[in-house]
């Protein structure tokens, strides 16, 4: 549709064969396919990267978290949230007007921004 090769009224279609042909599922209405995230047919497909980059920043601002708070998780778990709103407080929201995401990230992390927390929390999560 970007490219102005495919009409709007060709999209659930299209949804529908792509899901097929790269996933091996195929939605049993427009409901399940196309129509299953305001933002395709709203238009605002823009905030895709910005959810990517929130995830990416998430997985590495938790991970200097878990780093700098001992036992964190089990705390988390036990609904003991003030170790990290604490972290958070120092490392992120205290300076979140004054520095870039880059300089928020690389200050509170000690690395820039990068996929590598991301990709270890996705390994531990879905295949450890």
């Amino acid at each position: 549709m970007l490219a102005g090769d495919l009409v709007p009224a060709d999209l659930p279609g299209a949804w529908a064969g792509g899901l097929r042909q790269w996933l091996g599922v195929a939605p049993t209405n427009d409901r399940e396919g196309c129509l299953q995230d305001i933002h395709w047919y709203d238009g605002v497909w823009g905030y895709f990267p910005t959810y990517t980059l929130g995830a990416l920043i998430a997985a590495q601002l938790f991970e200097a978290a878990r780093e700098a708070i001992p036992n964190l998780p089990e705390k988390l778990a036990q609904g003991e949230f003030t170790p990290l709103l604490g972290w958070l407080r120092e490392q992120i929201h205290s300076k979140g007007s004054l520095l870039s995401t880059e300089e928020l990230v690389e200050g509170a992390t000690g690395r820039p921004l990068g996929t590598a927390s991301f990709e270890r929390h996705l390994r531990s999560r879905y295949l450890g």
